[in-house]
């Protein structure tokens, strides 16, 4: 198997050269690029798995190249940022992508998230024994072309909110509380993840629902969690 390419953006060239000597020596290929306006055109011309962009760079930061990316890819995207505030997490989460990780930052860890990443979305994925094709009510979920549809129309959703919807979906009618949505989809410990949960699910609702303040699919339930409806 040929193997994975990380398409590292930065506009510091130190923490390209860097990051790039980390996934490297993991056996994996890197692209770089010096801003969002490199990224997407690499992305033209080359197959990559996965994504690290750095939210400030000059001619097109992180957040204007992920909504880019996101009009076409559901590649899995790591932001970086200098900020570590929780309303900048959950701006970079909300625009799109999977994780989120605060400069400065220990390279193994960004490598460690470059392989959570690719378990969760190149590989087979973690439901080993979910069914292919789940359908409730005109919402189809494909596990193996990874595609939603809603009444025949296709749904745009990034790889985080996928697996959200394709676990409730899998388990239509079980509630699923915030910290067990989180450590089965992030596959790990849930730490302060109600504002990344709760982000995600109003994405995944905008998209989903023709009403999304009165749910026919995705509820929540009340101090417990949430739930797709059979």
């Amino acid at each position: 198997m040929a193997p994975f390419t990380v398409l590292v953006t930065d506009d510091d060239q130190d923490i390209r050269d860097g990051i790039e000597i980390y996934l490297k020596n993991e056996g994996y290929q890197v692209l770089k690029a010096a801003n969002g306006l490199e990224a997407i055109e690499l992305l033209e011309t080359h197959e990559v798995h996965v994504i690290i962009l750095d939210i400030m760079m000059p001619k097109l930061d992180g957040i204007s190249a992920t909504f880019k990316i996101r009009e076409q890819r559901n590649i899995p995207i790591i932001m970086l940022s200098a900020k570590a505030e929780d309303s900048d997490k959950i701006h970079g989460l909300s625009v799109g992508a999977d994780d989120y990780v605060t400069k400065p930052f220990h390279p193994m860890e960004l490598v460690a998230r470059v392989k959570s990443q690719l378990r969760r979305y190149v590989t087979l994925g973690t439901y080993q024994d979910k069914a292919q094709r789940i359908e409730i009510d005109g919402l189809v979920l494909d596990s193996e072309s990874k595609e939603v549809t809603l009444h025949g129309d296709s749904i745009k959703l990034t790889p985080i909110e996928f697996k959200i919807t394709e676990l409730l979906m899998a388990n239509a009618g079980r509630v699923f509380s915030i910290n067990d949505i989180y450590e089965r989809v992030w596959n790990e410990p849930a730490y302060n993840a109600e504002n990344i949960v709760a982000v995600h699910i109003r994405k995944i609702r905008e998209k989903i629902e023709t009403d999304p303040k009165n749910p026919r699919y995705l509820k929540v339930v009340w101090g417990v969690g949430y739930k797709i409806e059979k």
